[in-house]
């Protein structure tokens, strides 16, 4: 059937947490890795998700992959658009979410989109313009010592203004509170005013529906995945969409598990140490990478049984990434773990292992493109915002949760290949 909304995210992990959480209407989502090769066919689901590996890349890359991904969406079928981004808005003052944003709504000729990377259930909230990680604001929480994205200023006016040409508003907390129409008044007031860019609070599930309600007809709304989850529900009331008739049913994917984690996020570096105190784990050293390659840590993970479940990882403290990117330099140190962490994906794989977890949003573009991925079937979530998805590779079936390096819980190693051992 004909696409009806077409969304865009900035890397693989963002692109499997809102196809997730759209998947949770019981409506079909089918989540693609990078821009297909070939036009739509029959086969397309109502909601698309393209994943790109845009977040860090140079600001006319990015803008370039994304305008090809909505052209795409756009011969689809769809004729409304999100643009999705990390819940702790991970940008430089140059991009890539500003850039990005103008760069559709000049496609699309829409004056006007919001700006909402509120995920409440995950503890990311926006109050008078500032963003929140639990009760920490942005600046103050581990999101400041990001090795590639630090973010030193909470406010998503301040960030958001110098990339962008247009001007930057705010629809805060006390007008999203009053409901649907209040906050359409208010955007229309800015559009009014020449504001085409407007940071909308969000600090409860609640105001996620108004917002959506609100910017249900815009062409292009964008922020973190939270916010498009109300969208489904609304075309289901508006009649132009119905759930599945089936139940998702996973595939047999058969045994052998690894987990594999490039994220540095605080949260990734608690899962990491939990995990390893009860299953085989390896760490990869980037500057052994840099001299001898990966040839040990393919030999470890040969050598150990299939009904094992070992991790390999390169989740560090920040002190110790940077100590690293000195020596090598920042892009070449993050190359080499993630050229690694897909070699030995591809590994894994060709041992018989099909069951992979992966941590961390530059990790999981290396995995899913050297497994070959180019489209995933979304399943039950382990965790808000982390599904299971279900893919072929290398003519085998495979399971795939790509992880955001901050969400879950200490546990969700452990917890996610239980997860599918119940499917």
């Amino acid at each position: 059937m004909a696409t009806l909304l077409g969304a865009i995210a900035d890397d693989f992990t963002g692109a499997t947490d809102l196809a997730g959480l759209l998947a949770r209407s019981g409506v079909a989502v089918s989540l693609r890795i990078g821009v297909p090769d070939v036009p739509p066919s029959g086969d397309t689901a109502p909601f698309e998700v393209i994943a790109l590996k845009s977040r860090t890349a140079p600001v006319v890359e990015a803008v370039g992959e994304t305008l090809k991904a909505l052209e795409w969406l756009k011969a689809a079928g769809a004729e409304r658009f999100f643009w999705k981004y990390c819940s702790t808005f991970d940008s430089t003052p140059e991009g890539n979410i500003g850039p990005v944003a103008e760069a559709i709504m000049a496609r699309l000729g829409a004056e006007q989109t919001i700006y909402c990377p509120a995920f409440p259930e995950n503890g990311r909230s926006i109050y008078m313009g500032n963003l929140f990680v639990g009760q920490q604001p942005l600046a103050e929480s581990p999101m400041k010592d990001h090795p590639l994205t630090p973010m030193r200023d909470s406010n998503l006016m301040r960030l958001l203004a110098p990339q962008v040409t247009g001007q930057v508003g705010l629809a805060d907390y006390l007008t999203v509170a009053k409901g649907v129409d209040a906050l359409r008044a208010r955007l229309a007031t800015l559009a009014c005013e020449g504001v085409g860019h407007v940071v909308v609070d969000a600090v409860a599930d609640s105001d996620l529906r108004v917002i959506a309600q609100a910017c249900r007809d815009m062409a292009l709304m964008t922020g973190g995945s939270a916010v498009a989850t109300a969208l489904p529900e609304l075309l289901i009331e508006d009649g132009v969409l119905s759930r599945s008739a089936e139940a998702f049913h996973a595939p047999d994917v058969g045994p052998g598990a690894i987990v594999l984690s490039g994220s540095a996020s605080a949260m990734t570096n608690a899962q990491v140490a939990a995990f390893k105190v009860s299953k085989p784990s390896y760490r990869l050293d980037p500057l052994a990478l840099a001299e001898a390659g990966v040839g040990a840590a393919e030999a470890w993970l040969l050598a150990l049984p299939l009904d094992a479940s070992p991790m390999i990882y390169a989740t560090a403290s920040p002190d110790e990434v940077r100590a690293v990117q000195e020596k090598l330099g920042r892009g070449r140190a993050g190359e080499l773990v993630e050229a690694a962490l897909g070699s030995l994906a591809v590994a894994a794989r060709d041992a018989g292992r099909r069951r992979f977890v992966s941590a961390g949003g530059e990790t999981s573009g290396a995995i899913t493109q050297a497994l070959g991925v180019s489209r995933l079937d979304v399943g039950p979530e382990i965790a808000p915002g982390v599904p299971w998805c279900f893919a072929k590779s290398g003519g085998h079936d495979v399971a795939i949760t790509l992880k955001s390096g901050n969400f879950g819980t200490e546990s969700f190693f452990a917890t996610a290949l239980e997860t599918l051992d119940r499917l």
